[in-house]
């Protein structure tokens, strides 16, 4: 227990120098190796902008040849940027492939088991309910939250941005919600398509009634819970191997974004990233204080099991790869091993509270940059659009972006406001993806307790 113990240490510590390292030489490669690149970028894109607003008066064959030119010269750039900072951003993405590799399979069989030793339909309905009411409870905390601070601190005024052109194209595809492409995001035409692609809501679908079928068959069952629980068992041991390679992701991964944003956007954008990370840390405290009621004292326990998973998760801006390990720490911590199996993976789906946050502090401040006033009423409207918009596009690449794309479309905001963030988001992403494992992780503590699976 006690080189465990160490050994969970010493990763933390690793990942932590990780990060500290990885900063310092972002910024030695953003003043040094990369500051040509990023100059000629920042050249281009003022001359862009102007050229578009002269352009916008009368618009020739000669100016939409420059613009396409630069376009041109700026994508060129970007891709000599790219290769420069490649063996940097390589360490991260092998790492992230590897542990994609891992969820879909640790989900489906963990999944299964936890499913089949409920034992029946009922138990299932009745955990279920309770973990979705906690998930909506928890989104619509995390929304209005993130819609009451926006209002307060207003920053979209108080920055004084220049705003973007409102026919930019972003390169982002808005989603209008629809019920048919809902449901058919969650129910899988094929399983082997929704492991292949990582499709965790359609995986907990076929893992949800596969498992209920196997605890239905009685005695037979018991062969296919063994089976399950051993691939689950070798999963885990996989990932104890991967996970010896987080500090190096964690290095390339921080890296390539300091390298990228520097200290000028940081300088201009420092208002809204610091009210939007005093929002998170106020949903934490909060979040702490609801898991507090459940575990009394425990709870910074807890918090200290978590700081790995989301040291992961933050320095990867990515709650996926923090997946295997919440699992384990959870478990350990004395959560049952059914219902964190079954109430992680939903949690990926359908209780992501940085990223709900966000939707909301997003929307209003592009509203609030274009001078757009949107009365009470309407913002409670958005926010109940976003509530039902988000659920199961986790597995989208710039989910948050895409969703708020969609609702910006239908209240009338001008979409090319999400150019405003585009720079930020990495930054903004890191934040929302360590708060999503806490709210996870929590979620799942809440519900082992209500179900009297939570031991010491």
């Amino acid at each position: 227990m006690q080189a465990s113990y160490t050994k969970k240490n010493r990763l933390t510590l690793y990942i932590f120098m990780a990060l500290i390292l990885g900063i310092a030489l972002g910024f030695v490669f953003n003043t040094q190796y990369v500051q040509q690149d990023n100059a000629q970028i920042t050249q281009i894109d003022a001359s862009i902008k102007l050229m578009k607003q002269n352009t916008a008066l009368f618009e020739t064959d000669q100016q939409t040849a420059a613009l396409k030119k630069l376009g041109e010269q700026r994508s060129k750039i970007l891709k000599s940027r790219d290769h420069k900072l490649e063996p940097f951003s390589l360490l991260a993405d092998i790492f992230l492939r590897l542990i994609k590799m891992i969820v879909a399979p640790l989900v489906f069989s963990t999944l299964v088991v936890g499913v089949a030793k409920l034992g029946d339909i009922k138990s299932v309905g009745r955990i279920g309910g309770k973990t979705l009411l906690w998930f909506f409870s928890a989104s619509l905390l995390s929304l209005a939250l993130g819609m009451l601070l926006v209002n307060i601190f207003d920053p979209g005024a108080q920055m004084h941005l220049p705003l973007p052109d409102v026919n930019a194209d972003l390169g982002i595809q808005k989603t209008a919600f629809t019920l048919k492409s809902f449901l058919y995001h969650i129910f899988p035409t094929s399983i082997f398509d929704s492991l292949a692609n990582n499709e965790i809501l359609q995986i907990v679908v076929f893992s949800l009634l596969f498992g209920t079928a196997t605890a239905a068959i009685g005695e037979h069952g018991k062969i296919i819970i063994d089976f399950f629980e051993v691939v689950a068992d070798v999963i885990l041991k996989i990932t104890g191997y991967v996970m010896n390679l987080a500090p190096v992701a964690v290095f390339g991964a921080i890296t390539v974004v300091v390298a990228k944003q520097g200290a000028g956007i940081l300088k201009t954008y420092s208002i809204f990233i610091g009210e939007f990370y005093f929002g998170l840390a106020t949903l934490w405290v909060i979040l702490i204080l609801i898991a507090s009621l459940f575990i009394g004292k425990r709870v910074i326990t807890l918090i200290k099991r978590m700081k790995d998973p989301a040291l992961l998760a933050f320095s990867t801006s990515s709650s996926e790869a923090a997946f295997p390990k919440m699992m384990l720490e959870l478990e350990r911590f004395g959560c049952g091993k059914k219902i964190v199996s079954f109430v992680l993976p939903l949690g990926y789906s359908f209780n992501l509270d940085g990223s709900m946050m966000y939707m909301t502090f997003a929307s209003l401040f592009i509203a609030q940059s274009y001078g757009i006033h949107l009365p009470l009423g309407t913002q409670i409207t958005m926010l109940l659009i976003l509530m039902l918009t988000s659920k199961g596009i986790a597995g989208v690449p710039r989910a948050s972006l895409v969703v708020i794309a969609g609702t910006l479309s239908t209240f009338n905001i001008p979409e090319a406001g999400l150019a405003l963030l585009l720079g930020i988001d990495p930054i903004l992403d890191m934040g929302r993806s360590a708060t999503n494992v806490i709210g996870n992780s929590i979620a799942t503590v809440a519900v082992s307790k209500w179900e009297k699976e939570l031991h010491h």
